[in-house]
């Protein structure tokens, strides 16, 4: 799973970084390591939900199932 970001700096110094790809992940920060680590923390936490409520693991996410 890839996430593409979007950043800016906003006129008061701080950064915005956006993945347009989930609705609602969008986050300011300092700094753009900051934006884009609270960015990305949303959409994850955006897809985990969608999982959970669909009970499907998309194609886009590779899980390996190992034998016991």
């Amino acid at each position: 799973m890839r996430f593409n970001f979007q950043i800016e700096r906003e006129v008061d110094g701080r950064w915005i970084a956006e993945i347009p790809e989930v609705r609602g992940a969008m986050a300011y920060g300092a700094t753009v390591e900051e934006a884009k680590a609270k960015a990305y923390a949303i959409a994850l936490h955006a897809v985990a939900e969608d999982v959970e409520a669909s009970r499907e693991i998309p194609t886009s996410i590779s899980v390996l199932e190992q034998s016991a």
